[in-house]
C-alpha cells in the first residue's frame, strides 16, 4: 500500500459489528491478498470443501497454503478477533514465493492460491472439487485456410481472461469477442500437419462446460511495444446475466448443462496505474444480499449504484476481477461458511 492510500489504513483487524464483515489490516503491502481473502470468504462453496478436509496429518503447516487458508477463512467468520491467522496466511504465501512488501497482480495471486491447493492438499478428491468450482472447459478449433483440415484441442481455465476495448465495452461484449473466430496470418500462422508448413488459419473457441463460480479477469493492462499501460475505459457488467443470451452459438455440441444464469457476488477493484496501485473489494452478503465495500480494515455498507462506479473512466477505481455464482439470486440463509 502506498502513502496516497494511507488514510485507509487502520491499526487493528476486527469485525465491525455495524457492518457484519471482518476487515483485514494492511500488513506490508497486503491489500491485494486482503481483497482476495474477502472474495474467497464470500465463496462459501470453497469454505465448505476446506472444512471437509482432514488436515490433521499435514506436515510443514507453516508452508501449506490450503491449510492456512482454511484457518484464516474460519477466523474471518468467528466471533473473536484473530490477527494471527491473517498474518500466518501472508507469511505462508511469502514462503511460497508470493512475497510480502511487493506489489502483485490480483489475478495472478488468485490463480497461484488455486494452484497451491492442487499441489499441497493430500486429499486429491477435495482438491479436484475445489478446482472444479472455477473450471471453464473450452474446445479450440484450428482450421487451416489452405487445406481446410481442422485440429481440435480441449483445455480449461480457472479464470476467464477477457480483453477489453479501449473506448467502451461491456461484459457481454467481452465474452462475445472471446468466442469470435479469429484469422491467424503472417507471423501468427500455425503449423498444419497436413500441409507440412505454417499456414493461415481460423481459430474458434466453443464452451464445453461452465463452472459454479465464474471468475472473470478484465485484462486492463496492455503491453504495447514494451510499454505497459492500464486501460481505465468503461466496462459495464450486470448483477445477473444469462450466459446463453450472450454466447449464442458459442457452446460445443457436447455442452450438457441446463443452468446459464449467473449472479454477481464480488468485485475486485484496482485503483492506480501500472507501477503502483491499491486493491479493494465489493462483496455481496450471502443472506441480506446487501453490498459491502472492504478496503483493508475499513468496511462499509454500499449500494449497487456505488458498485457500478467501478465500471471505469469517470472514477478512480476500476473493476479488475468479477466473481459470479451460477444460479439466480437467492434470498434467505445460506450455510455459515462466509462473512
Amino acid at each position: 500500500m502506498f502513502s496516497r492510500f494511507s488514510r485507509f489504513c487502520y491499526p487493528f483487524t476486527g469485525r465491525d459489528l455495524q457492518y457484519e464483515m471482518r476487515g483485514l489490516s494492511n500488513y506490508q503491502l497486503s491489500c491485494c491478498v486482503n481483497t482476495l481473502l474477502q472474495t474467497l470468504s464470500a465463496t462459501w462453496e470453497l469454505s465448505a470443501l476446506l472444512e471437509k478436509w482432514d488436515s490433521a496429518g499435514v506436515r510443514a503447516d507453516s508452508h501449506n497454503v490450503p491449510l492456512q487458508l482454511k484457518r484464516v477463512l474460519a477466523a474471518m467468520t468467528s466471533n473473536h478477533t484473530q490477527n494471527i491467522a491473517h498474518r500466518d496466511f501472508l507469511y505462508c504465501l511469502d514462503r511460497n514465493c508470493v512475497r510480502l512488501c511487493m506489489q502483485h497482480d490480483a489475478d495472478e495471486v488468485f490463480l497461484s492460491i488455486l494452484n497451491f491447493m492442487q499441489q499441497q492438499m493430500d486429499d486429491r478428491e477435495l482438491a479436484q472439487g475445489i478446482q472444479n468450482l472455477y473450471k471453464v472447459s473450452v474446445e479450440t478449433h484450428l482450421q487451416c485456410l489452405e487445406c481446410s483440415s481442422i485440429q481440435t484441442q480441449t483445455s480449461f481455465q480457472l479464470s476467464l481472461h477477457l480483453h477489453v476495448k479501449e473506448d467502451h465495452d461491456s461484459l457481454g461484449g467481452c465474452i462475445s469477442s472471446f468466442l469470435e473466430d479469429q484469422e491467424l496470418r503472417g507471423r501468427n500462422c500455425c503449423f498444419c500437419a497436413q500441409c507440412g508448413s505454417k499456414t493461415p488459419s481460423r481459430r474458434g473457441v466453443k464452451l464445453l462446460s461452465l463452472p459454479c463460480i465464474l471468475c472473470v479477469h478484465l485484462k486492463r493492462f496492455r503491453n504495447s511495444r514494451g510499454d505497459i499501460r492500464k486501460l481505465d475505459c468503461r466496462v459495464t457488467f450486470p448483477e445477473t446475466f444469462d450466459f446463453s443470451e450472450i454466447a449464442r452459438g458459442g457452446f460445443s455440441t457436447d455442452f450438457a448443462q441446463d443452468e446459464y444464469t449467473y449472479t454477481l457476488y464480488a468485485v475486485v477493484v484496482h485503483s492506480g496505474g501500472t507501477m503502483w496501485g491499491h486493491y479493494t473489494a465489493y462483496v455481496r452478503h450471502r443472506v441480506s444480499q446487501q453490498w459491502y465495500h472492504a478496503d483493508d480494515s475499513h468496511v462499509q455498507k454500499v449500494s449497487w449504484e456505488q458498485v457500478q462506479r467501478t465500471y471505469g473512466k469517470y472514477y478512480g477505481g476500476t473493476a479488475y476481477m468479477l466473481m459470479y455464482r451460477r444460479g439466480s439470486k437467492q434470498e434467505g440463509p445460506q450455510p455459515e461458511f462466509s462473512g
